[in-house]
Order: C-alpha cells, then structure tokens, then sequence
C-alpha cells in the first residue's frame, strides 16, 4: 500500500486562488460562486483533444477559447464550446492552473451530489489528461494526490468523486481506468470522501 501522503509533504503557496506550483493559464470562462458558497468538492474529469492525443495545446486552447475548431475533424462536434475547468494535469504530471479556485470555473455542467445539484457552484474542478476508460499515469496520480491535499489546506474538502458520478448517464469520465483505491490510499482519506462505487470497484494496478 502507498503511504498516505501528509498534509506537511504538500505545502503549499497561494496567491488568492492560484496555487504559485501551477503554471498559470487564466481562462475567460468563469464566474462568482454563489454568496456562501462551501467548497467542499472536488471533481476528477479527463479530457484529450483530439481523444487519446496528448502532449499538444489544444485543451489549453480549449479553455482559453483559442482552439482552432478546423484543426481536427473532430472539433466541429465541440465548435463554440465555452468551458474551463480549475486546473488541468498532464500526463508527465505537470500542472497548470485556468480559474482562480475562490471562483466558479464551467466544468461539471448539469450535475448532483451529497444532496446539492450545480456542482460547479461549490466545486474544484481537475482534469487529468487522457481518455475515459484507460489508464494514468504515475506521475498524474502523484501531482493529483498532492494538489487534493494542499487544496483540502485551503478549503474544507470533504467529498470527492468524478464527473461520471456527479452527471451519471450524461459522463464517463474519468472512467474504469482510473484507480480510485490508489488515490485513497495516497489521501489516506475516509471511504465517506468517496463515491461508495468506487470502493467496491477500483481498477486493477500493475
């Protein structure tokens, strides 16, 4: 089993919402919480342009509205799409950051969870690069690990699940292929912290 990571192996460093370890990509998709909003999620998506291609600029360009929708075939079906997300982990496990975490970034879209629908409004929204249904990497199970812990620093996390559980029917993502049991036990959580699914079906490790 991992060792649980402690919150003194996370420091982190804050300038308002951006965390000074990302690099930051500020998008123009995003907007105020609602007043009294209480962050207490965090949402685990994945996303490559075009699917199962990686390593590019397109989804960076994608939630800064500067993706060229002739590029690739495939981007008609997204033309004009306006969305964003807070943060966004490579699969060398590089980070880089879009919104400010103290606002509302456009990520779970139509959604619910413990009992709140609108997850976006009280939400951290991270999207892991890659394809639902395969695998991660190391290192991106190790950036995301690090970044829940120095965001649970900031804000009084409590749950945290995928978009497949927040908008069931309508998402896959992140899909079979990631490991929630090797996340828990890197956050050394409480099986509560996570959607109950994923407790009894985590993907298998190598």
């Amino acid at each position: 089993m991992t060792k649980p990571l402690e919150p003194s192996d996370a420091p982190a460093t804050w300038t308002a919402g951006w965390l000074q370890s990302a690099r930051p990509c500020p998008s123009p998709n995003f907007g105020p919480r609602p007043e009294g909003a209480h962050i207490d999620l965090i949402v685990v998506h994945s996303i490559s342009l075009p699917p199962g291609v990686y390593g590019g600029p397109q989804v960076e360009q994608l939630f800064t509205n500067q993706l060229d929708w002739n590029a690739h075939p495939y981007f008609e079906q997204i033309r004009g799409m306006e969305v964003s997300s807070h943060f966004f982990v490579r699969r060398n496990g590089s980070l880089l950051q879009f919104v400010d975490t103290d606002d509302r970034a456009w990520h779970a879209g139509a959604s619910q969870w413990r009992g709140r629908g609108n997850c976006n409004d009280d939400s951290i929204g991270i999207e892991l690069e890659g394809l639902e249904g395969e695998r991660f990497e190391d290192a991106q199970y190790a950036t995301l690990a690090q970044l829940c812990l120095q965001l649970a620093q900031r804000y009084p996390i409590a749950h945290i699940a995928g978009h497949e559980h927040i908008a069931p029917g309508r998402k896959q993502d992140p899909g079979a292929g990631f490991d929630w049991g090797r996340l828990q036990d890197e956050l050394g959580w409480r099986d509560n912290c996570f959607p109950q699914e994923t407790l009894r079906r985590n993907a298998p490790r190598d």
